[in-house]
């Protein structure tokens, strides 16, 4: 495989940093969305969420965490608009004031890469643009840029076989990232993932998230990731899916090696394992 030409900068080089957002703070606590009272009701009857109540600020970090069939999924594509809510309202506030406005550019990345396996790492990356209309030579730079992001820049030509597991979820984000969205969703994007590359990635979406200031809403089963990569932590129960906690994670950022050891990490991973096993039995009630 043929490496592109070297870039003249590069978006992960910590001598290139992006200007700030106006007005941005991490978490600031102006809103970017509201689910207000949504409700899902499948066709054979299933609840998968009931009046399901949730702010989420621009610039934040807000994990849903819950058992499986707890509708933290459901509720991510209804954000998303892969899916219409059966009751309630969804609401997108312009300049973060109460207002309704309209539905900011949205980078999804899901559980499995989803990769296009006879195209390059470059044409999946540019998916997106080109189904907006943008032709190839004219994404050049924003493709780029995208696997800049993650690490990958030098495999643009390389096709998904060629990579390994840690690396086609890194095509994945890339081309969330692609249309450089205000809002990235996650739905379990490293569960299939080894120990080891969960941890890299956490760190990287860390980093990312750090510098260019999405907002993220990360669905995960994982207490441990919860709070290590989260502000806030939405724990949800099952039957019907609703919100049961709501919790604030104040370690500061960065978060690195160092704090997955601390005591401050084990008292909140307790907190939220306590939290979710609550859940879980208000589930099964």
């Amino acid at each position: 495989m043929t490496a592109p030409p070297p870039r003249k900068r590069m978006l992960t080089d910590p001598q290139v940093t992006p200007d700030p957002a106006p007005g941005f703070e991490t978490g600031s606590g102006k809103p970017l969305v509201s689910m207000r009272a949504v409700s899902k009701v499948f066709s054979n009857g299933t609840v998968a969420l009931k009046d399901m109540t949730l702010d989420v600020s621009r610039g934040a970090f807000v994990s849903l965490l819950g058992p499986s069939g707890c509708g933290k999924s459901t509720a991510l594509r209804i954000v998303a608009g892969l899916g219409d809510a059966s009751s309630g309202r969804l609401v997108w506030h312009d300049n973060g004031t109460d207002e309704a406005g309209s539905r900011p550019e949205i980078g999804f990345v899901f559980q499995e890469p989803t990769l296009m396996p006879w195209a390059t790492v470059f044409r999946n990356v540019w998916l997106p643009l080109r189904l907006s209309g943008r032709p190839r030579n004219q994404s050049r730079d924003e493709i780029m840029d995208a696997l800049d992001m993650v690490g990958l820049a030098n495999f643009a030509d390389a096709y998904p076989r060629e990579l390994s597991g840690g690396m086609r979820m890194r095509v994945s984000i890339a081309r969330a990232l692609v249309t450089r969205p205000k809002l990235l969703l996650m739905d379990e994007p490293f569960a299939a993932l080894d120990e080891i590359s969960r941890f890299r990635l956490n760190d990287d979406l860390l980093h990312l998230w750090e510098r260019f200031h999405w907002t993220v809403i990360f669905v995960t089963h994982s207490v441990f990731e919860s709070v290590y990569l989260s502000q806030r932590i939405v724990v949800m129960a099952a039957r019907p899916g609703r919100v049961v906690e709501d919790m604030r994670i104040d370690a500061p950022y960065p978060r690195d090696a160092a704090f997955r050891t601390s005591p401050e990490y084990g008292d909140n991973c307790r907190r939220v394992s306590t939290a979710l096993q609550a859940a879980m039995g208000a589930s099964a009630a």
